[in-house]
């Protein structure tokens, strides 16, 4: 049977990524150019200066990824690309270059969904996954529990009924005084604080649905009270939340869908 090459690009937020993948499970080049120490300044994405970066490096970066995978145009088989959801100007550059592409060099050009390329992500980090599964789904704007029921039929069981998870690490951040990006930073300053020293509410949300919006606000009106807070301890309290939300969510999702397979274990993608 014939390998299947693809390019994928991405450029839905502030990273142009492109890279070339084999029978959709293989990685043979993943080149990203990220714009985080342009957008920390301005403590958040900017949309029309991501769009004008990803104009800058779009084409250096497919070329490398095309390098590394050490093929050409001719050998790929077909020109993928996010077309949203995402910010309209940085995805119009990602989505116009393929287009570019595809007519050129006379290949089919297959649009993606943001959300499903995080879901189909797992399938490359995990080669033996396969459905059904659940999918705890944390990106910047997007909080979800997806029941994967094949490999192009999803379920959303819950999802969050105000900010992602993602925004409120930013937020919080930001009013801390961390900056951006809110979450690797956060979670740095949470290793050195003491759990249990800053008592933050739980959000009660009906079914398998979440709320980030009532904790952020806990953290933000805490710091503006008490702006001698440590901060360490409320960083890991605030962590230490929200990852309660989670576990709480994706474990009554497993006992309501009762899902029994062959995938690996939790210990086993966490290796432990």
């Amino acid at each position: 049977m014939k390998d299947i090459i693809i390019m994928g690009i991405e450029t839905s937020c502030d990273e142009t990524s492109v890279s070339v993948v084999k029978n959709g499970r293989k990685i043979l080049s993943n080149i990203t150019n990220t714009q985080i120490s342009i957008h920390e300044k301005f403590g958040g994405v900017v949309p029309e200066i991501a769009s004008r970066n990803h104009i800058e490096a779009i084409s250096n970066v497919t070329k490398k990824a095309l390098e590394v995978a050490n093929i050409t145009f001719d050998e790929i088989d077909a020109i993928a690309c996010t077309y949203g959801p995402g910010l309209v100007g940085a995805l119009l550059v990602g989505v116009s270059y393929a287009k570019a592409l595809s007519y050129s060099l006379n290949k089919p050009l297959i649009g993606v969904n943001h959300l499903t390329g995080h879901i189909a992500a797992n399938y490359i980090t995990h080669k033996d996954l396969k459905p059904p599964f659940l999918c705890m789904m944390m990106s910047g704007g997007n909080t979800q529990i997806i029941y994967v029921k094949d490999y192009c039929k999803y379920e959303v069981l819950g999802k969050t009924k105000d900010d992602a998870i993602g925004e409120a690490f930013d937020k919080v951040a930001r009013v801390i005084g961390l900056g951006y990006p809110g979450g690797p930073k956060i979670d740095k300053l949470a290793n050195e604080g003491t759990a249990g020293n800053v008592i933050l509410p739980q959000t009660s949300v009906d079914n398998l649905n979440f709320s980030f919006s009532g904790i952020k606000t806990a953290v933000i009106n805490l710091h503006h009270k008490n702006p001698d807070i440590n901060k360490a301890d409320l960083a890991i309290s605030f962590e230490n939340n929200v990852a309660e939300m989670l576990i709480k969510n994706i474990s009554k999702a497993v006992e309501i869908t009762n899902i029994k397979t062959n995938n690996p274990s939790i210990e086993d993608i966490l290796g432990e």
